[in-house]
């Protein structure tokens, strides 16, 4: 897929002008062009010259064109979904989707906007017809009033990272500032945080009573008697996440609200979960900072387990902190981090790049994310090309998180590390691959419902839009375009 026309980007440096609280005037000042000139460009009256984009990538510290080539990949993904969704067939290509994402952006997320608001309301009306004969009882029906949201909570908070390309800079800086200000040590941080949480904070950290821990708690803390109790079993790691993640809500409450006002968290229950997930994100800033992490990621070559015996921390946690180093001017490789259960329920999604998870019809049986199950505790390797000609090499583990004594059920998950195709070689890896070699690439999709690939062996179903001739010979599906 080709980068964007530079003629339509003013759009995207609008709202990364905005995002960095810069006015035109201020933003023109910075680039040595006058203000005008900058509000034509962002209107797209003007063309964005080579000579300003490489301001721009100076100043900002980002390249818009490849910004909006990932923007324009995620848009394509979404649309080849909704249309999926909708039943529509083949007859629209890859390439039609592509000239609608690349031209006309806007009228592509409108498509989306509508076909949100048909899928709520045929939710709403089967649920409707459920209480109707009698099937939804028991249940609560959705309120016609005010119709649903249009889209899922957790739906809205994944957008909102993804617009951020998963890297909250000002809970990176407000991390870093307790090691620049020397309010904590790299090499002693459970006992800053235990120190600043009592002396900052009047906060006692003590560990929970066996009867006090419930299935899945981690943390309880009180504000009335302002103790924090942590359960026991947790890691030095784990317990210092935790500190962390409660220092946020004390320490950066105003922070934390300003940013859930973004525009895209439209419900309540989204600003919610992404409340919690921007605290999670500091408490990770905190037990691993950007600037000595990255520089031990890039010393490294992103060994994860290496990474993980440097900081005192697990494998989920460094590659969730390696799919966030995206700090403008010190980037680190952009990842796309996953995890899943063994029923193919993705519990954890996170991309830096335009990797897109489908929201239906699953995933690929055939990434390698899945195969992990079949050879627990060891880490794979996968050169995986997706149907538009995009290639990745994915890593892939499985972990196992277990609280209680004997029977206690554990969890076991499957954890799922990616990056584009060029930037494997920085990673420990890539070796022993042939990275130029096509032939080595799995073919995957994003799921079969939406996956163009007709003769995959592995299809649940076939695509959306096509009907199915059974061939006893073949033993497996052949999809045909609908008559």
């Amino acid at each position: 897929m080709g980068v964007k026309s530079p003629a339509f980007l003013g759009e995207r440096l609008r709202h990364l002008r905005e995002d960095r609280g810069l006015s035109q005037a201020a933003l023109a000042r910075r680039l040595g062009i006058s203000a005008s000139y900058l509000n034509q460009i962002e209107r797209d009256q003007r063309p964005l010259s080579a000579a300003v984009a490489l301001r721009i990538n100076a100043v900002l510290g980002v390249d818009l064109r490849v910004v909006s080539h990932e923007e324009e990949g995620r848009l394509i993904a979404d649309l080849r979904e909704a249309l999926a969704d909708a039943g529509v067939g083949p007859e629209i290509t890859t390439a039609d989707l592509q000239d609608l994402a690349s031209t006309r952006p806007a009228l592509g997320q409108a498509l989306l906007a509508l076909h949100r608001r048909a899928r709520a309301a045929t939710e709403r009306a089967e649920v409707l017809s459920a209480w109707g004969d009698g099937r939804g009882e028991g249940t609560v029906p959705l309120p016609l009033a005010g119709g649903a949201p249009l889209l899922m909570p957790y739906d809205e908070v994944r957008d909102f990272f993804y617009d951020r390309h998963n890297h909250i800079a000002e809970l990176d800086d407000a991390a870093e500032r307790l090691y620049l200000d020397g309010r904590l040590v790299l090499e002693a941080r459970s006992v800053g945080l235990e120190r600043l949480l009592r002396d900052d904070h009047g906060v006692r950290v003590r560990p929970l009573d066996a009867a006090e821990v419930a299935p899945g708690l981690l943390r309880r803390f009180d504000p009335a008697s302002r103790v924090l109790g942590l359960a026991p079993g947790l890691n030095e790691g784990q317990r210092q996440f935790q500190m962390a993640a409660q220092l946020a809500f004390l320490e950066h409450a105003g922070l934390l609200a300003r940013l859930i006002e973004a525009p895209l968290l439209g419900s309540a229950p989204a600003r919610a979960l992404a409340r919690i997930g921007l605290a999670a994100y500091f408490a990770g800033a905190v037990v691993l900072p950007y600037g000595a992490f990255l520089e031990a990621a890039e010393r490294l070559r992103y060994d994860i387990e290496l990474l993980g015996e440097a900081f005192g921390v697990g494998f989920e946690t460094v590659c969730h902190r390696l799919s966030t180093l995206q700090r403008p001017g010190a980037p680190g490789v952009p990842f796309i981090f996953v995890r899943v259960d063994r029923a193919g329920n993705i519990s954890k999604r996170q991309s830096a790049t335009d990797f897109h998870f489908s929201r239906v019809g699953g995933t690929c049986p055939l990434w390698t994310v899945y195969e992990a199950f079949a050879q627990p505790g060891r880490v794979l390797t996968q050169i995986a090309r997706m149907p538009d000609g995009r290639a990745y090499l994915w890593i892939a583990r499985t972990v196992t998180h277990r609280q209680g004594g004997f029977r206690a059920p554990g969890k076991t998950f499957a954890i799922g590390l990616g990056c584009d195709l060029h930037q494997a070689g920085r990673l420990v890896y890539a070796r022993g691959l042939d990275l130029g070699d096509p032939e080595v690439a799995t073919p995957i999709g994003a799921g079969c419902k939406v996956c163009e690939r007709a003769d995959c062996p592995q299809r649940a179903f076939p695509p959306a839009g096509r009907t199915v001739l059974v061939d006893e010979n073949r033993r497996r599906f052949e999809p045909y375009a609908a008559l």
